[in-house]
């Protein structure tokens, strides 16, 4: 099969790669969309140790089963495999396994490739008309979901239901339509690309500015840098809720003085348990979420190149599809 395959710092080839090999209880599936995420972009800079050259990336996908019972269904993929016994995945939360694995990371390739091998628990199917561009969104709205569900459940009644959401990429823009999706009427995003800006304006109906000039109390932290968490330090409100998603860097905005005199409530949120894949995929069939129709779409083959755009700041789409069968 064919494969975008990470070889290096800012090195991606596509090649021939030995073909997916299903094990027991999993399903073969043909990857017909697949996201390219933060994450790969962070492995493609060489920003990170779990996922080390070479190795197929992605793991924002859906596709259609090849082959046993499930021949022919529509999926979209759940890319965190769990080990289903232990404490964290009796309780519902096996986004904190302690043995969880998820494609794109070793030992389990990604899906930028034209099959991938995936258990039967982790597939979800998508009803008919849905297209495989937005089907393969529920993985990034998942972790978004999340985010803003365990936020909300974090921030006391007694405050306004007015957010602030830090990066207008796809997780930025995506936690925005979850709070509103949640009963949060007041969002808005900053994003510090104008022509992304002019994006989530003109084509996704989002309010968004270059910089936060007011306090709020609940923000989400899309993007994870010293200088994103400083600006939620600076702007939550006594008593908010700050929920920190995203991965840029480890260390610095955050000031331990001011969230204990204030009491700040700081959550780190990661990926999303099993219901909170299943409720976002709902959430996508069902429109909540609105018509997803920000993706811009890519071949395959021309993968490395929306790697370069990416990294160029050249792209005002939140999300790129790649296609493996165009």
């Amino acid at each position: 099969m064919k494969a975008l395959v990470y070889d290096g710092v800012e090195t991606l080839g596509f090649r021939d790669v030995p073909d997916a090999q299903p094990g027991a209880d999993e399903h073969l599936i043909r990857v017909e969309a697949v996201g390219i995420c933060g994450s790969d972009m962070h492995a493609y800079l060489g920003h990170d140790a779990r996922r080390p050259a070479p190795l197929i990336l992605g793991h924002e996908a859906a596709g259609v089963i090849q082959g046993g019972p499930r021949d022919g269904d529509r999926v979209t993929i759940n890319p965190l495999v769990t080990c289903m016994i232990c404490p964290a995945c009796a309780a519902g939360r096996e986004n904190l396994c302690p043995s969880r694995q998820i494609i794109s990371m070793q030992p389990r390739e990604g899906a930028f490739a034209q099959y991938v091998a995936m258990p039967d628990r982790n597939l979800v199917t998508v009803p008919a008309g849905v297209p495989r561009a937005k089907a393969a969104l529920a993985e990034p709205l998942a972790v978004s979901w999340h985010a803003a569900r365990i936020a909300l459940e974090a921030m006391h009644p007694s405050m306004d239901r007015r957010a602030l959401v830090l990066g207008g990429g796809a997780i930025g823009l995506a936690a925005a339509l979850a709070l509103r999706a949640m009963g949060i009427p007041d969002v808005t995003i900053v994003e510090p690309n104008e022509a992304r800006r002019a994006f989530l304006a003109k084509t996704c109906g989002q309010a968004a500015i270059a910089a936060a000039d007011a306090n709020y109390p609940l923000i989400i932290d899309a993007v994870g840098y010293a200088a994103t968490r400083a600006t939620a330090t600076e702007r939550i409100m006594p008593g908010g809720v700050i929920a920190h998603v995203g991965l840029g860097e480890d260390a610095g905005g955050i000031d331990i003085r001011q969230y204990t005199l204030q009491e700040i409530t700081f959550i780190g949120t990661y990926t999303y348990t099993a219901q909170d894949f299943r409720d976002t995929a709902a959430a996508i069939f069902d429109g909540m979420l609105g018509p997803l129709n920000w993706t811009e779409t890519r071949p395959l083959a021309d993968g490395a190149q929306a790697f370069r755009d990416l990294r160029a700041g050249t792209v005002a789409a939140p999300k790129i599809i790649l296609t493996p069968w165009a």
